[in-house]
């Protein structure tokens, strides 16, 4: 398949957002940052520059939804400043550890209303600046897209979908809590810190508007997933989900789900498989025998993205160039 580069340029913003994160402590050491997955290493990097060093528990290739801790990443943990993760309902390998007293005072759970214990003692996370806007109102922007969010079936503990950093819009809460709960760490130029934020929010929306264009040939796709992963991305574009090889990415899907979703794949008019690199291919080779149907490959964590300050904005473009990659004119 042709390979589909609308990347728009990078350069001025790489600039902005790392110009001056060297401050008058460059002989220190900087603050250790501990991110659970990569995109949100991507988010971190988008706001505090070289400021931090950033370190990522899940590796390429690995899933969230399995992993388990070792021995040296929980003395990695011990040695952090400040320790992102998206919450109890995505890392639950990090759950009983983070909640806990060990390390409650520098976790911070990204997700709404998933705020870690030591959050209120830090005070960054009661409202959340984003420019002008206060994370309570991006919530009222999103309040019919978390209530049409609950009617999907996600299994994932109270019903919502974790995988909230596929959501630019939800990206930018993140990237605003990141941004906020650093500040105040020993090394930091807040200002700088508050500028890099604004021009990532800035740079955010202008990609979020290309990607709406190149997708609109794409709106009359049926996409199917390996998991249920994507549906934030896919609302937020106005793509459709037709149909998910497995509902809980730990367990393997049932006959009578895989007939269903065989059949869902027989009836669409214009179907394409979508997988991911953390899972096998075999279940989807299982239900495409006899019929032809196009194969692209998403990362929900950004594997194979390169932790820089512009990171995000070319794992957005990412996700849209796999999609893309199920038109026939894409095809070889």
């Amino acid at each position: 398949m042709k390979q589909i580069s609308r990347l728009l340029p990078i350069v001025g913003l790489s600039a902005a957002l790392t110009l001056g994160a060297v401050t008058a402590h460059a002989t220190d050491e900087k603050p250790k940052i501990v991110a659970s997955l990569s995109p949100i290493e991507l988010l971190v990097r988008a706001v505090a520059g070289d400021q931090v060093t950033v370190s990522t528990l899940v590796p390429a290739g690995a899933s969230p939804h399995t992993y388990q801790l070792r021995p040296s990443e929980r003395r990695q943990l011990a040695a952090a400043d400040r320790i992102f993760w998206v919450g109890p309902g995505m890392e639950s390998f990090l759950e009983r550890l983070l909640t806990g007293p060990d390390f409650r005072d520098q976790s911070v759970a990204l997700a709404q209303g998933a705020d870690s214990p030591g959050d209120d003692a830090r005070g960054h996370h009661d409202q959340v600046r984003q420019g002008d806007h206060t994370e309570a109102e991006h919530g009222q922007e999103h309040d019919s897209a978390d209530a049409h969010d609950h009617g999907h079936g996600h299994d994932h503990g109270d019903g919502e979908d974790p995988h909230i950093w596929l959501d630019p819009t939800l990206a930018l809460d993140m990237a605003g809590k990141v941004a906020h709960s650093i500040e105040d760490l020993e090394g930091i130029d807040a200002e700088q810190v508050d500028r890099n934020l604004a021009n990532f929010k800035v740079a955010l929306k202008e990609r979020e508007a290309a990607i709406r264009v190149q997708l609109q040939p794409a709106k009359d796709l049926d996409l199917f997933t390996y998991h249920d992963a994507f549906r934030r991305f896919a609302e937020h574009y106005g793509l459709t989900i037709a149909g998910v090889l497995t509902l809980s990415p730990e367990r393997s899907p049932g006959a009578r789900h895989l007939a269903e979703v065989q059949q869902r794949l027989q009836q669409a008019d214009q179907p394409c498989l979508l997988t991911e690199p953390q899972f096998n291919r075999q279940w989807w080779e299982s239900l495409m025998t006899d019929v032809e149907i196009p194969i692209s490959t998403w990362d929900p964590l950004a594997g194979d993205i390169e932790p820089t300050a512009t990171g995000y904005l070319e794992f957005q473009q990412s996700l849209a160039d796999a999609v893309l990659r199920c038109l026939p004119e894409n095809a070889e």
